[in-house]
């Protein structure tokens, strides 16, 4: 895939692997305290202060996802984010017959989505990220880039008045 095709994708999947996340974190952001209870019941020691970590972690990273904000920091901490949350509440080895099938479902499609956020780490967010929105704004105009170029050419010794082709120096005769 070339160009605006690859960004196109690279947005997409940025957008899809937010949608996943975003908004849970924000149903669990207006109740941080249930979020809290269910840790709890869980067995996850320090319940609220684990709940509001993540509640943080999964309103905030998806949207730094989204915008395509430092992508190695934010893949990688998405990535351990998703795989730590899915092997804390989907536990299917502690449940039996199509409960533990539901859960292991829940546990692999979690997985994943890790998979997908390690993988936007090491892509990045391609051109249609923050960086690359302010990058093509800096892009100089290409008459301006031949000018500069022209302009860095190294001056000629003397001038023969004969005009080569390509701008170079007329060569030394032999002795």
């Amino acid at each position: 895939m070339f160009g605006s095709a690859q960004n196109g994708v690279l947005l997409a999947a940025r957008l899809l692997m937010a949608s996943a996340l975003l908004p849970t974190g924000i149903a669990r952001a207006l109740n941080v305290s249930g979020f809290a209870v269910t840790l709890a019941g869980a067995g996850c020691p320090a319940s609220n202060a684990v709940a509001t970590a993540a509640v943080i972690v999964q309103v905030f990273g998806p949207l730094a996802v989204i915008l395509g904000v430092m992508p190695r920091l934010t893949g990688l901490a998405m990535a351990g984010f998703v795989a730590g949350m899915a092997a804390l509440l989907h536990p299917f080895w502690l449940h039996a017959g199509a409960a533990a099938v539901t859960e292991r479902s829940f546990l692999l499609a979690d997985l994943g989505l890790a998979g997908a956020f390690l993988m936007y780490a090491m892509t990045g967010p391609g051109a249609w990220g923050w960086q690359g929105i302010f990058r093509a704004g800096d892009a100089p105009a290409p008459a301006k880039v031949a000018a500069k170029v022209a302009s860095k050419a190294p001056a000629r010794a003397k001038s023969t008045g004969v005009k080569r082709a390509g701008g170079r120096a007329p060569a030394r005769a032999a002795a």
